[in-house]
């Protein structure tokens, strides 16, 4: 098997039809089609199922599209390394992250240091960050919890105190901080189970024996917001995502401290690549004050 064989199964695989991995590698499409083929051949396997001008992956293809990530994925580190002398002159750093406020900082700081580094982020939960690093589609990761994995290394970043945001109307609202125990009661809208903020609280709730009334658990930050907004209940939130509005207020807790934290991970097999390491580096002073202030 030679690389541009499976360059091309690979661009077909991502652009879903032979006549677009073409035009994304820059040659004929009988050339696409000659390369898989060969493949196929060779190994007596078949990659994809056509239909029309679709294809999709069977499931060696399936196994063979991850195997092929992680050749390009190196590949692409090897060239970078390679191609301006160890000088971040260009390239491209893909992060995953739970969330854009978490990551905001850390991204300044790096493009600061590497302006002509292209950047690239994509949120989900935190499964999705750890798949996409597993999968080398993101170089690092950024979670509001720790990972206990080998596969993985990860630093602390930021910690970040959990609030609580009321509607304008509710009792909370004039007030800058509450004691936990007046929570006794409350109507709450709770984030999915998973969530680092919602075990946060849950956990403070159980040690002061707090009860609550959960009267949602919602997914999304934006359609919690609204619900508290309309005076359906109230929510905890990250201090650094409060988004303010006119219709809501923040109030912090004066008896007690809630925390999530912002941890910085990698693949333990590519902490030492370049792009991975520069990254890592520019996290250092933050990390260093942060330190100082403890």
């Amino acid at each position: 098997m030679r690389l541009t064989q499976l360059r091309s199964f690979y661009a077909v695989a991502r652009e879903g039809s032979f006549t677009r991995a073409a035009e994304h590698l820059h040659v004929s499409q009988p050339t696409i089609t000659t390369q898989v083929r060969f493949l196929e051949e060779a190994y007596q396997v078949e990659l994809f199922h056509r239909r029309g001008r679709r294809v999709q992956l069977t499931e060696i293809g399936e196994q063979l599209m991850q195997l092929a990530q992680q050749i390009f994925s190196l590949e692409g580190d090897a060239v970078a390394l390679l191609g301006d002398a160890g000088k971040l002159r260009t390239g491209h750093l893909r992060v995953a992250a739970v969330g854009p406020y978490h990551v905001t900082k850390m991204l300044v700081d790096f493009s600061l240091r590497y302006p002509d580094v292209k950047v690239t982020v994509s949120t989900g939960n935190s499964q999705d960050v750890l798949d996409r690093l597993l999968d080398y589609s993101a170089d690092v990761g950024v979670l509001a919890q720790l990972v206990r994995d080998d596969r993985f290394l990860s630093v602390p970043f930021s910690q970040h105190p959990v609030v609580m945001f009321v509607p304008s109307t509710h009792r909370f609202a004039k007030r800058r901080n509450i004691r936990l125990t007046e929570l006794q009661g409350e109507r709450l809208i709770l984030r999915e189970q998973g969530s680092t903020t919602r075990k946060a609280l849950e956990l403070a709730l159980a040690k002061a024996k707090v009860e609550v009334d959960v009267v949602m658990e919602i997914s999304s930050r934006e359609v919690i917001r609204e619900a508290v907004a309309q005076g359906l209940g109230i929510a905890a939130v990250s201090g650094v995502e409060f988004v303010p509005g006119p219709n809501l207020h923040m109030v912090g807790f004066s008896d007690t401290e809630i925390f999530t934290y912002a941890h910085v991970l990698c693949l333990a097999e590519r902490r030492e690549m370049r792009m991975v390491s520069a990254f890592y580096d520019t996290l250092v002073p933050a990390i260093e004050a942060r330190k100082r202030k403890s």
